[in-house]
């Protein structure tokens, strides 16, 4: 049944994990309190409801990964775990009163520009129409699974899944178990499964560079002193995000502070792993940094174990019994699970988003998404983007890079709101000289350098990474500057 809602909101935000709550809450600390969060699933996470395989966590330290108006004093350990994350975010729903502006099983299919009435109108998948003055998207990067497209994928006759949508319900234990995919995930999922399964076979496409994960458990004694003195805990915060910025040299190409992280992750391999052919497959023949660095105390230990392979092989093919390799060698299993990622550069997904004059954002973007400021795009009036193309970093806690961008986005609602014949569209040119400058920092970066990651696009551009520190964008998203703006005329499409 279709539900049209004729009330305008002043701004809907799509999605409801870290970056959507985050807005939320900003709107609610700014007075703004007329807006809608629509969210297809049943509760809120985002990625942090979504990913629930064994040893799920954050390889960011959480007294970083979380906002500084909203502490996590609660915290349990350096790296906290899914479940902890996501209750971080539920109480924040809590604090803020975000909960009478949550909509759950909102599916959106598609976000319409009306020139004349200058309003968006979000639809989703049951019929339902919203209205706003703007939209803020914050579908974030990875929700999309990637699986690979691999020669008789259909054949295999056991079970598969992708790590973003665990099997709870299969028992792995006495299972021959494979692992697709080798990084962020898998180090995180593959010590647990090894635990319980006959046998586990990981298959790496290439070698990561793995730093110390250095766990931490706080004890009862530390989190009651951060409940009771919250400074202790933004003394430690700050010390944390000053030695992490620090470490953005690391991702410079060549420089001193990367080959330090070279040489770190070295040993800590040899310092884990005693045979010598099993430390060459592990050893990236690429620059520190041009792929996303890891985290981990005991991914190393746990392929060493007796019942975990390693195989660097090409995977050629399925078959019905498990998969073959360009050795032509058919390794059987019982299970396939895929560590293989998302689709980080499809931003908005399946969702149609027309602008101004009906132009389609994939249309606009092609394979190379790109924003003034990692916000907003030219022709796409009253739209801004949280987390958007070239703000994920390597360094530091990308929760830092959201706080700055609902500051920024709350000020152009604001703006927005207070005249309801206000419109913000960037200008192109605005555009295009920021992304030219970002694009020239980021060659002097390992993000460029040769090796394939989800980074970059089919022709090495780099479209997901910020080019600087966190401290840098904080400063360029300070304030909303009205110059950097198209000023529309009452049709909505000239200058």
């Amino acid at each position: 049944m279709s539900i049209t809602n004729d009330h305008i909101y002043s701004s809907i935000v799509i999605g409801a994990g870290f970056g959507g709550l985050g807005q939320g809450a900003q709107f609610v600390q700014e007075g703004v309190e007329d807006f809608l969060i629509l969210e297809r699933g049943d509760d809120v996470g985002g990625v942090w409801r979504e990913n629930t395989y064994p040893g799920a966590a954050c390889d960011t330290q959480a007294l970083v990964y979380c906002y500084s108006y909203f502490l996590n004093l609660k915290v349990s350990r350096l790296f906290a775990g899914q479940e902890e994350l996501q209750g971080y975010l539920r109480s924040m729903v809590e604090e803020f009163g975000l909960g009478k502006h949550i909509r759950f099983g909102q599916n959106i299919t598609a976000t319409e520009w009306d020139q004349d009435r200058r309003l968006w109108t979000v639809h989703t998948a049951d019929g339902s129409q919203f209205l706003a003055r703007s939209v803020v998207a914050a579908w974030g990067q990875l929700n999309v699974p990637n699986i690979p497209d691999i020669p008789g994928i259909g054949s295999f006759e056991g079970e598969v899944f992708h790590s973003s949508s665990w099997r709870h319900d299969l028992d792995l234990t006495g299972k021959r178990v494979a692992s697709i995919g080798s990084a962020a995930t898998a180090v995180q999922y593959v010590p647990e499964v090894a635990k319980i399964a006959s046998n586990l076979t990981v298959f790496q496409r290439s070698a990561n560079y793995i730093l110390p994960r250095d766990q931490y458990v706080f004890t009862a004694e530390e989190t009651a002193a951060f409940l009771a003195d919250p400074e202790l805990y933004l003394t430690k915060r700050q010390e944390i995000h000053e030695l992490r910025e620090a470490g953005f040299e690391r991702t410079r190409r060549h420089s001193a502070a990367s080959e330090e992280g070279v040489q770190q992750a070295r040993q800590h391999l040899e310092s884990q792993v005693a045979d010598p052919a099993l430390r060459a497959k592990l050893t990236p023949d690429y620059d520190f940094g041009c792929k996303r660095i890891l985290r981990s105390d005991d991914f190393y230990p746990t392929l060493t174990r007796d019942n975990v392979d390693l195989v660097t092989e090409k995977i050629t093919e399925y078959t019905p019994r498990g998969i073959r390799t360009a050795d032509g060698v058919e390794h059987e299993f019982d299970v396939i699970v895929y560590a293989t990622g998302f689709k980080s550069h499809a931003f908005q997904g399946s969702m149609r988003v027309a602008g101004r004059d009906g132009l389609r954002l994939d249309e606009r973007w092609g394979n190379a998404p790109e924003a003034y400021l990692g916000i907003t795009v030219d022709s796409f009036p009253n739209l801004f983007m949280v987390y958007g193309p070239n703000t994920n970093l390597n360094h530091n806690s990308v929760v830092s890079m959201l706080e700055a961008q609902h500051r920024y986005i709350a000020q152009a609602v604001e703006y927005i709101a207070a005249d309801e014949t206000r419109v913000l569209e960037v200008d192109r040119g605005v555009l295009d000289d920021f992304n030219t400058h970002v694009q020239q920092e980021l060659d002097k970066s390992a993000f460029s350098s040769e090796c394939s990651s989800w980074y970059k696009n089919e022709e090495g551009r780099v479209i997901n990474n910020w080019s600087g520190t966190v401290n840098e964008y904080r400063t360029h998203t300070q304030d909303l500057q009205l110059e950097d703006y198209l000023q529309l005329a009452a049709a909505g499409s000239g200058k």
